[in-house]
């Protein structure tokens, strides 16, 4: 009997067609039930939205857990591992799509984007008269981890529109943020009173919860913009709320927020001074493609017997559950 590979949630046509080119059954659910029913069959599943204990029980056969991106918080990596049972990961594959994102809201909260936009289609032309808006040339860019997203970004900003750049990260190496054109300093707080944008590009465990408190804002200059297409535990939101209902920060613009999906009728959604987007940061059609590829590819050599290169959990390859 072939193997079967359930995708959780929509990827790019390019993972399904790799699998099956290898001989591997494909499912794609279109419902929660059916999700359950195709885990019972499935030895392996590409997820985009988490895997709980509770799913990966409803898949007694399985054998791998494919992530669709660099992030496996929300998969029970601890559970899947104690079962034997390898989780992957796709770091780098949507990495520039997401420092474009972060650019993109940059921008767009810096120049009042969307309200501006909003006021064109009311016919009210006096906008450009009651808001104030921001140039980022210049200005000084902090980034909060440098991994390959935030080295992407760096170089960006660097290069591509003259700002300073500043690194915090507790693994950076000082010469690799310097080739990509920053420059590291030793403290979060050194870098929060000196950014104009902070940009956060972190990983999200429980010692990074809350990287950016109410302590960290009140650091920050008024007129600073926080982006964060990470994770949305890594920001305290009611303390960033608070600190944008009080003027105490320019703006800001977020992809991730920390329940998701986004509560709409929620405080955050009020606010004029917020870009919103539906953590899509890395789903550019470049960046889907990459990690559907990258997908389906770690899904065929573990179930080839093949180690893949990007086990979130190296340790579990010896004790593996085989078929």
């Amino acid at each position: 009997m072939s193997a079967t590979c359930v995708i959780a949630q929509p990827i790019h046509p390019v993972g399904a067609e790799l699998l099956r080119a290898a001989g591997i059954a494909v499912l794609q659910p279109k419902d929660p039930l059916a999700l359950r029913d195709g885990l019972a069959l499935a030895d392996a599943v590409i997820v985009r939205d988490g895997l709980s204990a509770d799913w990966i029980d409803a898949a007694p056969r399985l054998r791998v857990i494919s992530n669709h991106g660099t992030g496996s918080d929300r998969i029970d990596v601890a559970y899947a591992t104690e079962l034997g049972i390898p989780v992957t990961s796709t770091p780098g594959a949507n990495a520039r799509s997401v420092a474009e994102h972060a650019l993109m809201l940059m921008f767009a909260t810096a120049r009042q984007a969307v309200a501006a936009d909003a006021a064109t289609r009311r016919g009210h032309w006096g906008f450009k008269y009651q808001r104030p808006m921001l140039e980022l040339y210049g200005q000084t860019l902090g980034i909060v981890g440098f991994g390959c997203t935030g080295q992407m970004l760096c170089e960006m900003a660097a290069r591509g529109l003259g700002m300073r750049v500043l690194v915090w990260s507790p693994k950076a190496d000082a010469a690799l943020v310097q080739s990509a054109q920053g420059q590291r300093v030793e403290t979060l707080e050194e870098l929060l009173e000196q950014s104009d944008v902070v940009s956060l590009h972190r990983s999200m465990k429980p010692q990074n919860r809350h990287t950016l408190n109410d302590a960290g804002l009140q650091r920050m200059k008024p007129s600073a913009i926080v982006i964060n297409t990470s994770r949305g535990g890594l920001i305290d939101e009611e303390a960033l709320i608070d600190a944008l209902v009080n003027a105490r920060l320019f703006g800001a613009g977020l992809d991730v927020f920390e329940t998701e999906p986004f509560v709409a009728h929620g405080r955050l959604a009020t606010l004029p001074n917020v870009v919103l987007t539906p953590h899509v940061a890395g789903s550019s059609q470049q960046a889907l493609h990459a990690t559907a590829t990258q997908c389906a590819r770690q899904v065929i050599d573990v179930l080839a017997g093949r180690q893949p290169l990007d086990l979130v959990m190296p340790q579990v390859w010896e004790r593996r559950r085989t078929p």
